[in-house]
């Protein structure tokens, strides 16, 4: 397997604090986000590239295993774990067992063999039988916009060299992760894959605002209709709808419009509402004639 310095993807150096890793992160995945890098397969690849250096460097602990191990960091569990039954074996009498041999037959295959050997040294071959690791699971962070969460839809991403294609379920959360099982690193041994497990960032919308499944809207006025009354189209996340609007309404009056919401997940036909904040709009570049009519009003 190919080693992939994290650092070098980030363009930084194995002093780099929290801050420096967050800030170069945010630089780098804008500039090759998928959405502005469309049918670039070497952008979309840099990106995942991206993801996954910050996944591992952000993290304390992921951080350690690859600066102790390097490219087999994702074995340091199974490493771990084989160290252990090796000592134990060890303590439980010595004979038969020297080296990497209390293992099992076979640990003599790949990259998995030469990290093996060369942390516990001697012969990676001896009696009895494998020792099945299950492979690491990997995480990846996913961006889509409010509007893409809210409906139901497909994507295709890719993760070591493997392009994947997921449904996304309508409805789902920032943050939510679901988890796609056997999509991990593959197991040692004839172990099991490790799962992949895919955390969601929805971006904000200039428009609306998301509170769990309800939606947020300000939406201007002209003072004429709020002072007299009338009818106003809106916007929803998918249509149009015209409101009538009461006379006299006031700045900052909300109305809620049942069922207009967000989609809630996992749940088909079920919506939240959408709650309209009344913003009016106080009339500018007013003729004298206008001013005059004001000021009437204003002394009546």
């Amino acid at each position: 397997m190919e080693f992939i310095d994290y650092y070098k993807i980030l363009g930084l150096d194995k002093t780099a604090g929290t801050e420096q890793i967050k800030k170069a992160y945010r630089k780098l995945a804008r500039q090759y986000h998928p959405d502005l890098n469309p049918n670039d397969k070497e952008a979309n690849k840099k990106c995942q590239q991206i993801n996954d250096a910050n996944e591992v460097l952000s993290d304390p602990e992921k951080r350690k295993k690859y600066d102790q191990y390097g490219q087999n960091w994702q074995q340091a569990e199974a490493y771990e774990k084989a160290k252990q039954q090796q000592q134990t074996a060890g303590a439980a009498g010595r004979g038969g067992y020297g080296g990497s041999e209390a293992f099992g037959e076979d640990f003599s295959s790949g990259d998995f063999s030469d990290f093996f050997t060369s942390m516990f040294g001697g012969s990676s071959r001896g009696g009895g039988s494998q020792v099945k690791f299950r492979g690491q699971d990997y995480n990846a962070e996913l961006q889509i916009s409010l509007r893409e969460a809210c409906a139901t839809h497909q994507r295709v991403f890719t993760i070591n060299e493997k392009n994947i294609r997921i449904t996304i379920p309508a409805g789902i959360a920032n943050a939510q992760t679901i988890k796609l099982k056997g999509h991990g690193g593959p197991g040692v041994n004839g172990g099991p894959a490790g799962d992949l497990y895919i955390t969601f960032s929805i971006a904000e919308d200039p428009v609306f605002k998301r509170l769990e499944n309800d939606l947020y809207a300000t939406v201007e006025l002209d003072l004429y209709t709020a002072v007299l009354g009338g009818e106003k189209t809106i916007d929803t996340m998918d249509s149009k709808v015209k409101l009538k609007v009461k006379p006299e309404t006031q700045n900052g009056t909300k109305t809620r419009l049942k069922g207009k919401g967000f989609p809630v997940y996992k749940k088909e036909g079920e919506y939240g509402d959408l709650i309209i904040t009344w913003q009016i709009k106080i009339p500018v570049n007013l003729t004298e004639k206008q001013k005059a009519l004001f000021r009437e009003l204003s002394q009546s």
